[in-house]
Parts: structure tokens; C-alpha cells; sequence
């Protein structure tokens, strides 16, 4: 099985541009092992560009795809909001992977997502933190992920990540390849 350049272009541009801590998107497969091997080629293809792909979950013949930055993860989980919203749910900070781990066992007991999932997509932590306390109401703004901090900052973001999105799309079309497109860090 071959995971399509273009669902990752389409889902994973902003993240392939450096602009992005992660992304997150589900994948149909045949089977299990397939998809592994696919994941596998991926991250081949792009470990030396500071990407990682990981399946989070396996769920009626769909994979929940992490296409993220480390370094970035990393960054993101010492922020002090993103570590006591990440330790208050049981998380080893210690390291990003560890916290993917985590993450990854969260997913498998919940039904639906944890929603400090957020941190791991690179939100700002103050919307996440909101998200939670407002149980998804009371937003100032919707875009990528519902905004109840600085709504001007992340307009500007999503704006940004749309713009991202587009250019990359406009690329590839035109035959630039992904390994092309990927921002090293």
C-alpha cells in the first residue's frame, strides 16, 4: 500500500514547511501491515527533513496518521501551560516521545480524541487550556482549531496555513516532490 503524496499535501503542508509543529489525519488501508510499511517508507523518506510519521491508532480500517516535527514537540511541551494541561493527564514530560506514547495509549482508551491533543498539533496552549475549560463553547473565532486567546494572531496563522496549503498544492501539481517541498530543521 502506498500512502498518497497528495493526502499529505492536502492534510500536511504547513508541518512539511516548518510552519506547523504536527498534523493529523486518518488513512483507509488493507491491512495493518501494509500501512506499517508505508509509514515506514515515509519516514525513510523524510527523517533526515526532522519529520516523523507515526500510526496513533488502527480503528475499523482506518489509521490515525502523526506526521510531526520532534524538535518541535519537544519545544512545544516545555511551555509551562502545555506542561501542567500534559502532567495534570498523566503525562511524563521527559521527553516529546514519551508524550507521544502517551498520547497514543490516551487514544486507545478514549473514544474520542483527548483533548490535549491540541499540543501536540502546535495550538497555543491558552486555547487548548480554553477548549477544555469551556467544553468547545464560547470561542472568539474558528479556523484550524477554535480560538479563545488572541484571535488577531491566529487569523494571521490560519491565513498563513491556507496560503501554505495552496503554494504546496500549486508545487507538487506542478511536479516538485515532497522530499522538494520539506523545510529541513
Amino acid at each position: 500500500m502506498k500512502m498518497s503524496e497528495e493526502v499529505i499535501i492536502r492534510h500536511c503542508s504547513p508541518t512539511l514547511a516548518g510552519l506547523k509543529t504536527g498534523s493529523i489525519f486518518s488513512y483507509s488501508y488493507q491491512s495493518r501491515e501494509a500501512m506499517r510499511r508505508a509509514i515506514c517508507l515515509w519516514n525513510q523518506r523524510l527523517r533526515d527533513k526532522g519529520i516523523r510519521i507515526l500510526p496513533l491508532r488502527y480503528k475499523n480500517g482506518s489509521a490515525l496518521i502523526y506526521f510531526y516535527r520532534p524538535v518541535f514537540l519537544s519545544r512545544d511541551i516545555r511551555n509551562k501551560d502545555a506542561c501542567r494541561m500534559l502532567v495534570e493527564r498523566g503525562y511524563n514530560i521527559s521527553t516529546g516521545e514519551r508524550c507521544v506514547v502517551h498520547l497514543i495509549k490516551r487514544l486507545a482508551e478514549c473514544d474520542e480524541f483527548p483533548h490535549e491533543i491540541g499540543l501536540f498539533l502546535g495550538y497555543p496552549p491558552e486555547d487548548v487550556s480554553g477548549f477544555i475549560e469551556n467544553n468547545a463553547c464560547g470561542f472568539k473565532c474558528v479556523g484550524c482549531w477554535k480560538v479563545y486567546g488572541d484571535r488577531e494572531k491566529a487569523e494571521k496563522t490560519f491565513s498563513r496555513y491556507k496560503k501554505c496549503t495552496q503554494v504546496y498544492q500549486e508545487q507538487w501539481t506542478k511536479g516538485k516532490s515532497i522530499e522538494r517541498l520539506t523545510i529541513a530543521v
